[in-house]
């Protein structure tokens, strides 16, 4: 991983050469890409930030900044460059020697190894068992299961969980539903109307003409989970756990985490019921204070969403990461305020929060489902295009903006489709290195030979050489934004860059064994990190198309 060992060197001689502001430096120095028309592998900014610390001109920082940088191994050429940037050139020696790691051990590229080893748990789509999965619950999906991925990928210890509000009103009056449509009658004010209602109500067995309500509570909730969980296998998602509401009830953990706020003088009581009194308080983020236990005793949804949160961080976990949707977004100030009630610090806890799905057939806008004329089901698109395309797409973007979600461009088998364009890479790749070894360039006893900077030196091959060194701080990014759209937008322009180098350097040549063997190493590396990044996106690689 050149450029983590590359910041590391640049962070240990800048402190050295500029001792009056060493203090000021950042733990790592920021490394950036320079626009094409500067002729360099790599940017420090920092000169243009420190001038003023450093009481210099940014650009004669800089200059000075790149003549300490000179002698450094990895690098071939430091220029500064107005206003106050170093410019950077690697060495091709360098570029291939990370190429190699790359292919001797595809699964640990990328990983932090002096990274914060902290508890991380990711909460994501937790739809109430009251009826089928949405296809926004798929976004969710996408981004909590591909976080999860990342995280573990670079060394977080990072958790997924599933939460089911088993408990309370909505859970209620689905069973009262369920009861009414199998009796043939209406459901009740505020009850399920949809036609998975009267569908699932018939579809049970003829001794539920006598199940009261609550056992149609019961039975209801087990299948729409039964459902939620097929949903998620076939869209390539795991939760370490599916945690029900109804175990904080079991447990008393809403009457012990109500005591800790009591305790904590962060609670009172007025006109009967109790009430969460932080909208004064210098940490609050919410504008009033909430009830938790109504008048009549009953506990609030809020008041079992705290106890959740403090269930978490009891279970060890130092970081609480919530991916909700865009219709909870008014409730991220209270929760944070709770959270801060508890005693807990801002930064355990953080919500992502994803916008809608627009779904589109070419042009035109799909609003319902063809099967049911209800909301889109996650099931029916998946169905439709596949897991792949419906996680990539959904990655591409990051949370906070619209999706439009083209079913047909979905199904296309072209360079149109960012998921083909990219699968279809890494496919090429596979059919290369089976002709390589018909030609007798790679073989058992002829494997991928060792880096040789001399042998890859064309503009397209030093492309892919860099492109793949960033991908360990494209991960990187994944962490501090909490979201797959870098790396899904990485694994496309690193497939852009692979066309041009397969159109203008030919791979599998037994005139030039040589030349030919380097740029299969080249291939593989691809190949390796294509297969590596679709992974922890959920994706496939397939080696044929």
């Amino acid at each position: 991983m050149i450029l983590a060992a590359l910041r590391k060197s640049l962070t240990t001689r800048a402190q050295s050469w500029a001792k009056a502001v060493a203090a000021q430096l950042p733990a790592e120095l920021p490394l950036t890409i320079p626009p094409p028309k500067m002729q360099a592998d790599l940017c420090l900014p920092w000169p243009l930030s420190m001038a003023k610390a450093a009481r210099q001109p940014p650009l004669e920082l800089a200059e000075s900044l790149a003549r300490s940088l000179g002698d450094l191994v990895e690098i071939e050429s430091a220029v500064a460059s107005p206003p106050g940037f170093v410019n950077l050139k690697l060495r091709n020696s360098i570029l291939c020697a990370n190429l190699k790691a790359v292919t001797l051990s595809p699964g640990a590229y990328g990983r932090d190894e002096g990274g914060p080893a902290r508890k991380i748990l990711i909460e994501f789509v937790s739809a109430n068992p009251t009826g089928p999965l949405h296809l926004a619950s798929g976004r969710g999906a996408t981004l909590g299961d591909s976080l999860v991925r990342i995280l573990r990928r670079i060394g977080r210890q990072a958790s997924s969980e599933f939460y089911v509000n088993d408990a309370g009103n909505q859970v209620e009056r689905l069973g009262l539903s369920l009861h009414a449509r199998r009796h043939g009658q209406e459901p009740p004010e505020k009850g399920y109307q949809g036609q998975y209602v009267t569908d699932m109500a018939r579809s049970f067995p003829l001794e539920a003409d006598s199940w009261t309500p609550q056992r149609w509570r019961q039975e209801g909730i087990q299948a729409l989970l039964q459902s939620h969980r097929e949903d998620m296998d076939a869209f390539g998602v795991t939760f370490d756990r599916w945690f029900r509401e109804s175990e904080l009830h079991a447990q008393d953990e809403l009457e012990a985490t109500l005591q800790k706020l009591k305790d904590r003088g962060m609670v009172y009581e007025k006109e009967g019921a109790v009430w969460l009194g932080t909208a004064g308080a210098a940490e609050s983020e919410d504008d009033k204070d909430r009830v938790l236990i109504k008048a009549d005793g009953a506990p609030t949804y809020f008041l079992a969403d705290i106890a959740y949160h403090e269930d978490k961080f009891s279970r060890g976990f130092e970081q609480s990461i919530d991916i909700w949707g865009a219709d909870h977004h008014g409730y991220v100030p209270r929760m944070k305020t709770a959270i801060a009630a508890l005693g807990h610090p801002p930064e355990a806890f953080h919500v992502v929060i994803h916008q809608l799905i627009h779904l589109f057939r070419g042009q035109e806008a799909v609003k319902m489902s063809k099967r049911t004329g209800e909301f889109v089901r996650l099931r029916e698109v998946v169905e439709e295009v596949g897991k792949d395309a419906c996680r990539f797409f959904f990655a591409l973007r990051t949370p906070d903006s619209h999706l439009n979600f083209d079913l047909e461009l979905a199904k296309k088998q072209s360079s149109e489709n960012p998921v083909y364009y990219c699968q279809y890479v890494h496919a090429r790749i596979c059919s290369i290195f089976r002709e390589a070894e018909k030609q007798g360039l790679l073989g058992p006893e002829l494997p991928l030979p060792g880096p040789n900077g001399q042998l890859l030196t064309s503009a397209e091959e030093r492309a892919l050489l860099l492109k793949i060194a960033w991908f360990p701080e494209v991960l990187k990014d994944c962490e501090r934004l909490l979201s797959p759209h870098p790396l899904a937008n990485y694994i496309l322009e690193l497939a852009g860059l692979y066309h041009p180098f397969y159109e203008k350097c030919r791979v599998v040549d037994v005139k030039e064994p040589e030349t030919s063997r380097a740029r299969l190493l080249l291939c593989a590396g691809v190949k390796d990190v294509i297969a590596q990044g679709l992974g922890l996106l959920g994706v496939s690689a397939p080696e044929q198309m």
